[in-house]
Formats: C-alpha cells, sequence, structure tokens
C-alpha cells in the first residue's frame, strides 16, 4: 500500500513516547491537496448527516471521518461506547437523515490541531460567567516520588536500629538483609512501575494501579491489607520519634511520667500535630517533606564527618575509636544477643525500613506524569537508599566496639594485665560491665550510637526528627488516599463513608481520622521492636500479591495488560512473590498464616459478591483465555455415552427469558454446575428494524439471567420467521464440542385457533430439530408458560436485571412426592436421563422417582432386571382401551379434516394444495391405533400420575410427510391434557445417553 509523502518536519512537532513516535502531518488541508476542495464541493461524501455531527477538512476534502484523537481513547467504561468527537459507525456506513432532536455539536478544537491533547481534564478552564476552577497541585519525579520514598525508606530503623542491627549480625550479614530487602522492593518497585505504565494512572494510588490494571479481586485486597500496613506504620516512626526524645529527656533527668508512658504522650502529641500537617493539604504536606529531606541529608554529611574526627575520650569510653581494622573484623561476623539475636528476627525488625518504596505511587492522582514519576523517582529512591544503609551499616561497624561501659575510668594503660576485649588494645578496659553484662554503650546497647558517633550530636537528632516524622507524615497521607479510592468503589461494604473527599484535590478527611486512631492504638504499645514486625508481614504480603498478580497478567496474556516499562519481567515478579511469602513464614509462621487467611478472605469475598465494576482486569482475561483454551481442549476429547458432551447441553427456545421463567427455571435446574444452557430468542422482522433491538437487549437479558442465579447464556437472530430463525440457532449456537443437543420449547396451547402457518412453523421446528440430530424437550404447564402479558418492565430494556422476578413452581421445595417417568419407547435414555438429574437436585431430592416402561407382560422381569435398580418398575397394560374419550379427540382434529371421502393420493394432493397441515380421510385411518394409544395414554396418567410432582413421557414421533401437523398437535394436546402436574415430553435422538457398564 502506498504511503502518503510526509514532509519532512520540526523536531518539535514530533513527541515521542516509549517505542511510538507520533508526528503530525502539517499543512494538508490548505497545502497539498487544497486546490482541490472546491471540486469536491461543500457537502461531506455527499452524505446526508445526522444533527450531532458536522463535517471537519481533513487532508484537503470535507468528511464525517476524524483524524486520530488523544481524547478519543480516554474512555475505559466499555467497548460498545464511541469516543466522544468521532463519528458511529453508523454515521459513516449509513445514509441518515437530519434528526433535529439532537443539538448539532461541532468538532472539537483539538481535532483541528491534528488529534494531539492541548489540556488534560485537570487543566480545563470552568464554565463562562463562573470563576475559574484552582488547578490542583502536581509534583514531579523528584518532588513527588524520589523525595518522598527516600523519606519514606529512610525512617526510624536507619538511625536507632540499623547499628544494633550490625552489632547483631555482624556486617556481612547486614549487607545481607538489606540487599535481601531490597530485592524484594526493586522487584515490586519494577513490578509497580509496570502497573503505572500500563494505561493512564488517576488517584488511589497503589490501589488504583492494580485494581484497574489486574482486577477488583486483586486490587482490593492489597488496597485494604497496604492502607492497614501504612496506618501501623505510621505509628512505628511516631513511636521511634518519642523514643528519641525521651531518650533526650532521661539524659537530662526530665521524664513526664515513667520511659514507657512518656513514649505513649510523645506518640500520641506527635502524631496530632502530623494529622493537623495533613488537613492542610498536599502542598504544606510537600514542603514539610522538602524541610526534612533536607534535614537528613545534613545529618548524613554530619554523621560520616565525626566518624573520620579523632575520637574524644568521652566518646571512646563510649566505644567509638575512628575507623579501626580490627573493630571491623571483629564486627564483620556476627554476635546474636536477647530474644530478637536470630537473623530473620533482625530481618523482621529492618525489612520495615525499606517499604517506603510506594509513598510516591500511593498520591498518585497528584503527580503531573505518573507514568513517567514513578518508575524513575521509585527505582532513584531505592538505589541512593540502599546506598546509604550498605555505607552506614560498614562504616559505623568499623568505627564502635560492641560493649562500652562509658566510664572515663575505665581507660587504662596499654598491655594492662586482666583486660579482655577488642578496647584493651586502644587503652580501654570494658571487661567488667562485659562480663556483668551492665554495659550501657556500645553497638549492641546503645541504640544512640550514630548521634555519639557523629561530629556535631543534635544534627543527628534533627535527622531522627526528620527522617521519623516524614516517614509518618508520608505513611499518613497514603493510607487515607488508598483507602478512599477503595471505599469510592465500594467493593466491601461498611466503608463507603470513608470515600468522601474535600477541596479541590478531593482530600480524604475521614480517612485521615481513621488512620490517626489506628495509629494511636498501636503507638500505645510503645514498643519499636514490638510494632516493626507487625508490619513487615503485611507489607511482605502485598508485595507478594503485587508481584503475583503483575506475573498473572503476564502469563494469561490478558489484552489490557500491556506495560510499556521496558525493565519488567514475568518471571523475577515470580521470583519477587516467591520469595516473599517464604520470608513471612520464616519470620512468624502464624502471622504468615493470619496475613494469608485475611488475604484469602478478602478476595474470596469479592468473587463471591462479583462487585458491579469493568475494569478489563486482567482476571477477566484469565477467565476468558481459561474457558478459550479449555473449549479448544475438547475438541480432541472423543465423546463417551458416561458423559453425554459433559451432560444434556440445551437450546432453550424461551424468546425473551423473562417472558417464560418456568421454562427457564426447569432447564436451569438440571443444567446448573453441569452443562450448557443457551436461551434463544427469534427477532422476527426487517433486520434494519430489529438490529437496534437486539443490541439494547441483551445485556438486559443477561442480567435478569444473573439475577435470577441461572448458569445460562442468551442468544437472539434476527429472521424473517420463526422457523428460520430456530434454524439458525440450531445450526450455529455453541463452541466446538460445548454446543447444544437438546431443543427446548413450550407447548403451544393455541394451536387450534392460531394460523395455520404458524402451526406449519412449530412443528416444523421439531422436525428440523430431528433433522440435525437434536434431542427433543417440549414442556407443558396447565397454566402456561408465557407470563409477558402480565409484564411491563419488558418495555424498559433497562429494568430488566432489576425488575421483580416471578416465581415459578421449580423454585419451590417438592416434598414427598414422586416424578414420574413414562418411558414408552427407546429413545437412548433422555426421557430418563433429565428427571434423573433434576432429582439429584435439592429441591427434588425428597421426590420418588417412579419408572413406567411399556411391554409385554411376559417380559416384564427381564425389563426389571435390564433397568438400573434404584428407581421401582410399574408396569401398565400394553392394550389400548376405546372409551368415549375418542370422541373427543376426534372434536379435535374435526376442524382441520379434508373430509375427502377416501379419494386417490392425487385428488387429496390438489384438494390440500397451499393448506399442508389439513388431514385427509386416509391419514385418519392409518394413524387410527397412534391416535387411540394418546387416549389411552392420557387415561392411563390420569389415574397414576394426577399428584406426580412432575410427568415425563416419550414424546411420539410423527413421520415427516406423512403425518400433518395439525394431527401431530392433536395427538400432543390428547396426550397432555387435564393433567395437573408439569409435563415434560422427552425425545431422544435415538443414541445411548446411558450405560449400566463401567467403562
Amino acid at each position: 500500500m502506498a504511503e502518503l509523502p510526509v514532509p519532512e518536519l520540526p523536531a518539535a512537532l514530533s513527541h515521542c513516547s516509549g517505542r511510538f513516535t507520533i508526528s503530525t502531518l502539517l499543512g494538508m488541508e490548505e497545502g497539498r491537496w487544497g486546490h482541490c476542495a472546491a471540486a469536491e464541493g461543500t457537502g461531506c461524501d455527499s452524505t446526508h448527516l445526522s444533527g450531532s455531527t458536522l463535517c471537519s477538512r481533513t487532508f484537503g476534502y470535507n468528511t464525517v471521518d476524524v483524524v486520530p484523537a488523544y481524547e478519543h481513547y480516554a474512555n475505559s467504561k466499555g467497548v460498545d461506547e464511541a469516543g466522544k468527537g468521532r463519528p458511529s459507525l453508523a454515521e459513516l456506513h449509513s445514509i441518515l437523515k437530519p434528526d433535529p432532536s439532537q443539538p448539532r455539536t461541532p468538532v472539537s478544537d483539538r481535532q483541528q490541531s491534528n488529534g494531539l491533547p492541548e489540556a488534560g481534564p485537570e487543566e480545563a478552564a470552568g464554565e463562562p460567567g463562573r470563576a475559574p476552577v484552582p488547578e490542583p497541585v502536581r509534583f514531579g519525579w523528584v518532588k513527588g516520588v524520589m523525595i518522598r520514598c527516600m523519606l519514606n525508606i529512610w525512617g526510624v530503623i536507619l538511625y536507632l536500629r540499623l547499628p544494633w542491627i550490625t552489632a547483631q549480625a555482624g556486617i556481612a550479614l547486614t549487607w545481607l538483609i538489606i540487599l535481601m530487602s531490597v530485592t524484594v522492593t526493586t522487584i515490586t518497585g519494577l513490578s509497580i512501575s509496570a502497573i503505572s505504565t500500563n494505561g493512564k494512572v488517576k488517584s488511589g494510588g497503589t490501589y488504583f494501579l492494580i485494581s484497574r490494571s489486574l482486577g477488583p479481586e486483586l486490587g482490593g485486597s492489597i488496597g485494604l491489607i497496604f492502607a492497614f500496613a501504612n496506618a501501623v506504620a505510621v505509628a512505628m516512626h511516631t513511636v521511634g520519634f518519642a523514643e528519641t526524645v525521651r531518650d533526650l529527656l532521661q539524659e537530662h533527668n526530665s521524664l513526664i511520667v515513667d520511659p514507657t508512658n512518656d513514649i505513649r504522650i510523645i506518640g500520641v502529641v506527635t502524631v496530632t500535630v502530623l494529622l493537623g500537617i495533613s488537613l492542610a493539604g498536599m502542598e504544606w504536606e510537600a514542603k514539610a517533606q522538602i524541610l526534612f529531606f533536607l534535614v537528613i541529608m545534613v545529618s548524613f554529611i554530619n554523621y560520616l564527618v565525626g566518624t573520620v574526627i579523632p575520637a574524644t575520650a568521652e566518646k571512646q569510653a563510649k566505644g567509638f575509636f575512628s575507623y579501626q581494622a580490627k573493630i571491623f573484623a571483629q564486627n564483620f561476623v556476627p554476635n546474636w544477643r536477647g530474644p530478637e539475636g536470630s537473623f530473620f528476627g533482625l530481618f523482621s525488625i529492618f525489612f520495615p525500613s525499606a517499604t517506603g518504596i510506594l509513598a510516591g505511587a500511593n498520591i498518585s492522582g497528584d503527580l503531573k506524569d505518573p507514568a513517567v514519576a514513578i518508575p524513575k523517582g521509585t527505582l532513584m529512591a531505592i538505589f541512593w537508599t540502599t546506598m546509604s544503609y550498605l555505607v552506614l551499616s560498614a562504616t559505623i561497624g568499623a568505627c564502635v566496639v560492641r560493649d562500652a561501659s562509658g566510664s572515663l575510668n575505665d581507660s587504662v594503660a596499654l598491655g594492662s594485665p586482666g583486660c579482655e576485649g577488642l578496647a584493651c588494645g586502644f587503652g580501654w578496659n570494658f571487661t567488667t560491665c562485659i562480663q556483668q553484662q551492665s554495659c550501657r554503650y556500645g553497638l549492641s546497647n546503645y541504640y544512640q550510637s550514630m548521634s555519639m558517633v557523629s561530629g556535631f550530636g543534635p544534627l543527628i537528632t534533627a535527622g531522627i526528627f526528620g527522617a521519623t516524622l516524614s516517614s509518618a507524615l508520608a505513611c499518613l497521607v497514603s493510607a487515607p488516599k488508598v483507602f478512599q479510592c477503595l471505599c469510592r468503589d465500594q467493593l466491601y461494604p461498611l466503608i463507603g463513608f470513608f470515600g468522601k473527599g474535600y477541596g479541590r484535590n478531593g482530600e480524604p478527611i475521614r480517612g485521615y481520622v481513621l488512620t490517626y486512631i489506628i495509629a494511636v492504638g498501636f503507638i500505645l504499645i510503645a514498643e519499636l521492636n514490638a510494632i516493626a514486625p507487625i508490619i513487615s508481614n503485611f507489607f511482605l504480603c502485598s508485595y507478594a500479591l503485587i508481584n503475583f498478580s503483575c506475573f498473572h497478567a503476564s502469563i494469561t496474556n490478558s489484552p489490557g495488560w500491556r506495560p510499556s516499562f521496558q525493565y519488567y519481567s514475568k518471571w523475577a515478579a515470580l521470583f519477587g512473590a516467591t520469595v516473599s511469602v517464604v520470608i513471612m513464614f520464616l519470620l512468624t509462621w502464624w502471622a504468615a498464616l493470619i496475613a494469608l487467611g485475611i488475604v484469602i478472605f478478602l478476595l474470596g469475598y469479592v468473587l463471591y459478591k462479583k462487585p458491579d465494576v469493568n475494569w478489563g482486569s486482567s482476571m477477566q482475561a484469565s477467565s476468558y483465555n481459561m474457558a478459550l483454551s479449555y473449549s479448544v481442549g475438547l475438541s480432541e476429547v472423543d465423546e463417551h455415552v458416561k458423559n453425554y458432551r459433559q451432560g444434556p447441553q440445551c437450546l432453550v427456545l424461551t424468546g425473551p427469558p423473562n417472558f417464560r421463567p418456568a421454562l427457564v427455571d426447569f432447564v436451569g435446574t438440571f443444567t446448573k454446575n453441569l452443562s450448557l444452557m443457551l436461551c434463544g430468542n427469534v427477532l422476527i422482522g426487517p433486520r434494519k428494524q430489529k438490529m437496534p433491538e437486539s443490541q439494547l437487549m441483551a445485556d438486559g437479558h443477561t442480567k435478569w439471567l444473573v439475577k435470577r442465579k441461572i448458569k445460562a447464556f442468551y442468544a437472539d437472530v434476527v429472521a424473517e420467521d420463526l422457523r428460520s430463525g430456530v434454524q439458525m440457532l440450531i445450526q450455529a449456537a455453541g463452541l466446538g464440542k460445548m454446543r447444544p443437543n437438546i431443543l427446548v420449547l413450550g407447548y403451544k396451547r393455541n394451536w387450534q385457533t392460531a394460523s395455520p402457518q404458524s402451526l406449519e412453523d412449530y412443528v416444523g421446528i421439531l422436525h428440523d430439530a430431528f433433522d440435525f440430530k437434536y434431542g427433543m424437550c417440549l414442556m407443558r404447564m396447565k397454566e402456561g408458560l408465557n407470563v409477558s402479558r402480565v409484564m411491563q418492565a419488558h418495555a424498559d430494556p433497562t429494568a430488566l436485571g432489576s425488575e421483580q422476578q416471578a416465581r415459578t413452581i421449580f423454585q419451590n421445595e417438592q416434598g414427598k412426592k414422586t416424578i414420574d417417568i413414562y418411558w414408552l419407547f427407546d429413545d437412548g435414555g433422555l426421557t430418563l436421563l433429565i428427571p434423573y438429574l433434576l432429582g439429584r437436585k435439592k429441591r427434588w431430592g425428597k421426590c420418588k422417582i417412579r419408572v413406567f416402561v411399556g411391554g409385554q407382560i411376559n417380559r416384564m422381569d427381564e425389563e426389571r432386571k435390564a433397568t438400573s435398580k434404584p428407581p421401582p418398575l410399574a408396569p401398565f397394560p400394553g392394550t389400548v382401551c376405546f372409551s368415549c374419550s375418542i370422541k373427543r379427540f376426534d372434536s379435535l382434529i374435526a376442524p382441520f379434516r379434508l373430509n375427502d371421502g377416501f379419494k386417490d393420493e392425487a385428488a387429496v394432493s390438489e384438494l390440500r394444495q397451499g393448506c399442508p397441515w389439513k388431514i385427509s380421510d386416509e391419514e385418519v385411518e392409518k394413524n387410527r391405533a397412534k391416535s387411540l394409544r394418546q387416549v389411552r395414554l392420557n387415561e392411563i396418567l390420569l389415574d397414576y400420575s394426577r399428584d406426580a410432582a412432575l410427568i415425563a413421557i416419550t414424546l411420539p414421533i410423527g413421520r415427516k410427510g406423512r403425518c400433518p401437523s395439525s394431527l401431530y398437535m392433536a395427538w400432543l394436546e390428547t396426550l397432555s391434557q387435564d393433567l395437573r402436574p408439569p409435563v415434560v415430553l422427552t425425545r431422544g435422538n435415538q443414541e445411548n445417553v446411558l450405560t449400566f457398564y463401567c467403562q
């Protein structure tokens, strides 16, 4: 295909995004093809247009078509909804008359500027006459993501526990703890980066990213757990801050109450102040974060300078001797102490310090370009914080011994006798406190070792304040924003109250208050080492779910999973998920079980409730792919009589399903969770007239079936008449081996008064089913099946899913009645199979199944043995009795008789020309015995089965071309008349559907 010549464009006119470069074609309208415009006229392709569309000038001529525009693809609700500004297919394809009822909407200005967006919805001006809406605060990748993540990662653990962890685990294992934590967070960061580049990102942070990409099932559980973990993290960082303040008060003998209660008091006051900052808005919160970042950077520089300054006597008494190879060598190996003295015990305490990687993603709605900011800012934050952790653990492990007394009196001369330990080589004897385990200083005993090492201690204290408060503030902001988005989606009950937003940014004030209450509850624990492991399990659980969700979306080839982030790997995501789960159990197995139990409960709740959301998630794609895979796999499976193609596959001619609820309930009862049920509807009339009705009604009928808890599909066709429509359904319905093999329809009650052609079509449908080797199931109820006359809701197709459901006999408990089966002829066993499947259901489980078999008296014992044991056999006489009921049958066929006086076949054909439903005298006589059989069978049914819950009887077959449709309907009428229970006339296709062999 020839390409349009495109002139060389300035760089400013090309927009590059990932693998795609968008170049704008300029000057086409007035340039190259401009001279052709007048010749082509002023019309739009010479087409009559609807009133809602205007012509635009594209590529030099007037056309309804528009060039690609960014805003046309902002709609994510459904594939059937046309993009704003784009003409519909009918406007392009059909000749339409103007619609004066619709206002004429001009093509958007963005289209005239080559379809590229000029301003997002957030930047649009207000309506005329109103004050312009103030623009919300938006952040770039540095201020919005990297700094925020770094501050959240640099928390209380960095200053108050990393030196202590280095003393316990040694430098080598501390680095291993750091690298293991970073491995999990880096892989999770890659997964989050992939999710953030999978489409346009709105507010809601991690929850929004995951739920819109991977589905409400996974997104809901991750969002709830992550919001709770962040709320608890607020408490952890606040307790770290309060612990530092308590230590300062203790040094100056100024405790408020006692060490534990002081932490609680300071913590509650602190989190209250942080709540006030959060309520002030994102702009103030961002300014506070910048201030905290600067303070932390200054404290780092202060610490590194302090490590190279020669140690004073006071610092040496506390165990600091500047860089010493011997100290590094001793601290390189572990020295476990106390109840937390194990590798995974320390890992559980350290891991929360690496969990701030989602702080930027959690404010996705406040970022200028989340798809760029989240990957770049998150990964840069992980890199720099990892470097800081490694450097800090190595430097402090090379400068400070594990135990020191802090007493200046413990200085000794080098080589003094009785001195044990590494400090003896530096002129200090800490032997006494080491032996008595009373040392107050050193890496193993003094949490404020960084402050002691630094050049100016108060700066480290300021850094601790900055790190703890910034992390607490970030978590205090993240948790409500994630929870707010979750509440607005109403995936879980009783939380919608917290979804309301306030102000131009929609601040979740109610969520802030809830987070504050949770944080205060955990602050009252007042023990940092107890709070940290709780957070570790929940964060690890969240990361496992995030990574597994991305892996799941990748392996299912979800159409909605197309991340542009090039460094994402599904196998890395799987590895991250596996490692996270393994570490959870290695930390605290019972806490891991609780966390996973909560996840499974939340996931199961959403799967059970099936919230009314449609986000094109990977779970939906997975369901489709699995169904497709299994359907294709069935094509390779040979059929077996025991499976009968996995059960009776029914095509049910319901028309609109809500018109015949009893027929739907009957088939739905025995096909539920077992086999295929497809509700077919034939729309009779011109295709142009009926196609819009078909598209409008289909979703409503499906919703009606879902609300009625019927597991069935709905399909309709447009045809000129009923019979041709049913032929279409019979031939085209199904997929592969999942195709109907039984046609189910209702009995035509008005056959005597209906038009002869409709009678002929009805019986013709039965013949067509047999021609296509379908089984047949015809249902008759005394009160009829069609309830459309008493229904009004069908006039409004949107009300189908919400209308009041009509109740039928098949929804009731049947009690201890009987299911009577009249297995008159060997049809392959379908007459027996369907009632048997019905009897296995709970509502019919108490019914006794009785099987009546026709035959000779002397063969009755043999036939009892041949049939299965559970249903008892009750024989009925094989001879037909003549009775006065014959007169009733004769009166049925009288209006349809030719009364030809037994003329020859040619004369009968001439009389019946154009009236194939007419019955000749010869046909009456030839079928006399069969007619009398129906009369006699009806008498038997009235005698034996008057009080049955259901009567199933083998459907008699009228030979095609030999039995007029009116005579055949008279047989069915006679056979099933005057019976109170539902009557199901069944006929198999003469192929086995039952066997008593096990193979």
